[in-house]
């Protein structure tokens, strides 16, 4: 079935990029068609519908026994998420793990997921924005390794600041150590040069969390007393507090209230004294006579809850009050009159002339109700389209189409951080579990001339204990009964061990590298007949050799600080698990996938130019984190959204030629 009517733009996905650009675009005049297709339950205008469908979110992650990223969440077979426990070792080539969604063909198992879903990913994100540094666009010139972007840092950072803005970041920026800084003179200067002076974010930090306090200050006295050594070199190691995209105090000396567009320069604005009215459906002037302070967003169902974290530590999977940013936030921003959202929607294919590369439809099916066998199959029109889906759905999309890669690109070069867990008793109580999910880094890693021989890599303290790699407290239970403990002396057992528990990540930058990659395969599709995607995925020695040096470095941090360590790798752990140099290690995914339809200056080598425009078809825009040709050591979610923002300018630029 065909809709008779042409929109100005179909997009494909609700989470960050599909709503910034819904927002953008609608607030611009422009006509939307959204597909999603998660259910409509998910995304209710309606206030009171919106609060229980959240607490039905809520009520399913209490009870859930394994709280993975994607337990609070429909899995819907007609649209089905990856999830993380579906994960299994590959027994051999030929032999591709099929228990989950994705279709493993390995040789190691891809271990992140994300959520298919009104909301997508942020609804289950930890909400760290730090933003990428300047040396991670140009990797191949500086250090020999991966791609160059086709723009620079400077060329995103105005995007920078819009994606600040609409994501409300909370942060400090001042207490950013950058790595090549050697003194406080020169951190002040690349502050300056690369954040701008003065800048600030629209939120004050949120205070850092206990355990974070304990371990820098013991970290500080290794620094003076006896440093790490790196490559026979003392270092001193840097901490910095983490940007993140939940709610705080509200930064009195910001000054930006809107992003609009403005038809006359073709230019998206940063506004200091105009704002997008929602009820004249218009860009007004601010009142001469008010005084501008940033106003945090609350709860979709109640602009009132949520204003501050409140300290859960449930960040990843559910923020109970939602002050951590999440795409309905932005979503509901649309002008309500130019945008149409289409639910329970799965796109299957695009549509093209291919004599002229035009893009004339996304072929879509609409399932009746949660895991139904039965749908419609709808064609969307539009003049332009925009896939905003995960860096894998758009990826398999595409494939679908045989669409947009004329350069052999499109699935190629999927990467993820790969997390190098460690976990130690402290030598005294720091108390996880008060504040956020992680609140302060260490950066000294996150560049540097190694990245020519190893990957960079940034580490947060987690604020959440073991359960990540052992999952406590069950774990320690489990462990305390097997002594036969019991009664009070369990009690002292779990009240003496468990405030103590640190637990680091080291986010292993991952090169881009061609076999990595999503493929379709006519043997493999869901419910409704379209792909499941089908992943070939390996770890080569540039990420081995970073595993090997960051955890050289935190054998001597945890000795030099006191800090027991219980860290093991084993086979038997994750499936995820890695020899180099007669050394084991598992590593865990970040959730970070990136890749798969990179940006470049040539058609020949990328997918899409520098306005993520596919070079094939000029009426068809890619969005999401598939554009990022390197990774960096950043959570994408910032740059993805910068990088969105740009696109919706490219767009509305292409609307009013």
């Amino acid at each position: 079935m065909i809709n008779n009517k042409t929109y100005d733009v179909v997009i494909v996905g609700s989470g960050i990029s599909g709503a910034v650009m819904a927002k953008t675009l609608t607030q611009a005049g422009k006509t939307v068609l959204l597909l999603e297709a998660g259910l409509t339950a998910g995304i209710s205008l309606d206030r009171n519908g919106d609060y229980q469908n959240y607490v039905d979110y809520l009520n399913t992650f209490y009870i859930a026994s394994a709280k993975v990223p994607n337990s609070p969440y429909p899995n819907i077979k007609d649209a089905p998420s990856i999830d993380v426990l579906d994960m299994q070792p590959i027994s051999g080539p030929n032999s591709p793990s099929t228990s989950g969604y994705l279709v493993q063909a390995g040789p190691l198992p891809f271990a992140s997921d994300c959520l298919r879903g009104p909301g997508g990913t942020t609804l289950h994100w930890l909400g760290s924005t730090p933003r990428m540094l300047p040396n991670d666009f140009k990797m191949k010139t500086l250090y020999g390794q991966g791609v160059d972007w086709p723009i620079s840092y400077e060329d995103l950072m105005p995007y920078y600041e819009m994606a600040e803005l609409e994501i409300g970041v909370s942060g400090n920026v001042n207490d950013i150590h950058w790595p090549e800084a050697s003194n406080k003179q020169e951190q002040v200067e690349l502050t300056n040069k690369f954040y701008g002076k003065d800048y600030v974010f629209p939120m004050e930090e949120i205070p850092t969390s206990y355990i974070d306090g304990v371990f820098t200050k013991l970290v500080a006295e290794v620094n003076t007393k006896n440093p790490v050594k790196v490559s026979g070199k003392d270092t001193k190691i840097k901490f910095s507090t983490t940007p993140q995209g939940r709610n705080s105090v509200p930064n009195k000396q910001y000054p930006y209230r809107d992003i609009t567009w403005d038809s006359k320069t073709k230019k998206l604005v940063l506004q200091k004294d105009k704002y997008w009215c929602p009820e004249t459906k218009e860009v007004v002037d601010s009142p001469l006579d008010e005084k501008y302070e940033y106003l945090p967003v609350g709860a979709t169902w109640d602009p009132n809850t949520g204003q501050r974290c409140e300290g859960n530590a449930s960040c990843v999977p559910i923020c109970p009050v939602q002050a951590k940013y999440n795409a309905l936030k932005t979503l509901y921003k649309s002008d309500r009159h130019k945008i149409t959202i289409k639910t329970q929607s799965v796109a299957s294919r695009i549509l093209y002339d291919e004599k002229t590369g035009q893009v004339t439809g996304v072929e879509y099916k609409t399932y009746h109700t949660a895991d139904s066998i039965t749908y419609d199959t709808n064609i969307a029109k539009g003049k332009i389209y925009v896939l905003a889906a995960s860096a894998i759905e758009n990826a398999k999309i595409l494939l679908a189409s045989n669409a947009a890669n004329s350069s052999d690109q499109v699935g190629r070069n999927l990467m993820d951080h790969l997390c190098l867990l460690t976990w130690g008793l402290l030598p005294e109580k720091g108390f996880p579990f008060r504040g956020p999910g992680s609140t302060t880094n260490m950066s000294s890693f996150r560049d540097g001339d190694f990245r020519k021989e190893h990957a960079a890599w940034i580490c947060p303290i987690d604020n959440w204990g073991w359960g990540w790699p052992v999952f406590s407290p069950g774990s320690d239970l489990s462990n305390a009964l097997a002594k036969n403990m019991f009664g009070k002396e369990l009690r002292d057992q779990l009240a003496d061990t468990l405030p103590k528990q640190l637990l680091l990540h080291y986010e292993c930058e991952q090169l881009p590298e061609p076999d990595n990659r999503v493929t379709i395969d006519p043997a493999y599709r869901d419910q409704i007949g379209n792909y499941r995607p089908v992943i070939h995925y390996d770890a080569s020695d540039y990420m081995k050799k970073a595993f090997e040096t960051a955890k050289n470095i935190n054998n001597q941090l945890f000795k030099a600080t006191g800090t027991q360590d219980f860290t093991f790798y084993s086979p038997t752990l994750t499936a995820d698990y890695v020899g180099y140099q007669e050394q084991g290690y598992n590593f865990w995914g970040a959730g970070h996938i990136v890749g798969t339809h990179r940006m470049g200056a040539s058609k020949k080598d990328s997918v899409v130019n520098k306005d993520s425009r596919t070079w094939d078809h000029d009426n068809l825009y890619l969005v999401g984190c598939g554009n990022m040709p390197t990774l960096g050591t950043s959570n994408p979610t910032l740059t993805m959204t910068a990088l969105t923002f740009k696109a919706a300018e490219a767009i509305l630029k292409q609307l009013e030629k």
